[in-house]
């Protein structure tokens, strides 16, 4: 097996390998997209049900707030080395939100990573650096190769929380502009904005569940929360989008001030659907500069094989029967 390993080639195969399931898990993952809803909303479901219960022991008992707990391993290691003020970031917690993860469990699993990833990738570099295969490469060179992966490991909760949050930016706002229509709809039938919220979770499901998972904790803060204010600045706190903002100050001041919310809510789709065209505009106008590169490398090689490969064969066969 070290033998093995220890070879480019079959390295080399072993990347391409996993580079070739990556893509068809990512090809085939749309697939399982109905299970995938139903357990995000069973999730969704379980945090109603939990905020009402704790809604009606904090009513019960005269105490305020809303509090999970966290009772893992990681939690201990993060207490006992005072990781929290160690790796201390302000925004962490609203970083996480954003990506989906609430709750004290994922800060812990955020703190516990960022602590241990350094260590994994620097042993996984030493080892393989100085045990398996040197490359031929001097000490000090295989010493900063392995400290360049300590720092990548510091960096890679990061990088992997950025990348979380991006993707479900661009989910949510591809259907938001739907959904406000659907909300439209609802609130003019003559529904309540909780039920016209929690209806249009339903409906927007298959076209982005990080938007149902939103609007159904969305849902869930308008019944028990004490203020319904806090509920919206929450949603956009969570995404992050100026689009969604815009709206939930626009359902503030409409809650408070009276005026109709139809009418904010028609405005508000537009210029989300407004915003959606300009970014698909932006990333069609940054598409030949992106393909260049590609075509250079992968589609004038082929080509030319394509348009000269017979020519030579011809001139070849020419030469051949003048020579003989």
């Amino acid at each position: 097996m070290i033998s093995f390993l220890t070879q480019p080639q079959n390295l080399l195969s072993i990347i391409v390998g996993l580079l070739v399931f990556a893509t068809l898990f990512t090809l085939l993952s749309p697939m399982a997209g109905g299970a995938k809803l139903e357990r995000r909303m069973k999730a969704v479901g379980q945090r109603r049900e939990e905020l009402k219960r704790r809604s009606r022991q904090a009513l019960a008992s005269g105490q305020g707030g809303l509090r999970q707990t966290d009772e893992g391993f990681q939690k201990d290691i993060v207490e006992r080395l005072n990781l929290s003020k160690l790796l201390e970031d302000p925004k962490v917690v609203d970083k996480l939100a954003q990506a989906g993860f609430r709750g004290p469990k994922p800060l812990n699993r955020f703190y516990f990573f960022r602590f241990a990833s350094p260590f994994i990738f620097l042993a996984i570099a030493a080892f393989y650096l100085f045990v398996f295969n040197d490359f031929g490469l001097p000490v000090m060179l295989r010493v900063t190769a392995v400290m360049t992966a300590a720092v990548i490991g510091f960096y890679a909760p990061n990088i992997y929380l950025a990348n979380r949050i991006a993707k479900r930016q661009q989910s949510i706002m591809e259907a938001f502009p739907d959904a406000l229509d659907l909300l439209l709809i609802c609130v003019e039938s003559g529904m309540s904005i909780e039920q016209a919220i929690m209806k249009v979770s339903q409906e927007i499901g298959p076209s982005s569940i990080d938007l149902a998972e939103e609007l159904s904790l969305l849902s869930a803060e308008l019944s028990y929360l004490p203020e319904r204010r806090q509920a919206y600045e929450s949603l956009a706190k969570r995404t992050n989008h100026p689009g969604i903002k815009s709206v939930t100050t626009a359902m503030v001041q409409a809650e408070q001030y009276g005026t109709p919310l139809g009418t904010a809510l028609r405005t508000m789709a537009k210029e989300n659907r407004e915003l959606r065209m300009s970014a698909a505009e932006k990333k069609a106008a940054a598409l030949p500069a992106k393909l260049t590169v590609p075509m250079i490398l992968f589609f004038l090689p082929v080509l030319f094989v394509v348009i000269l490969g017979p020519a030579i064969i011809n001139i070849q066969d020419t030469m051949k029967s003048s020579g003989g």
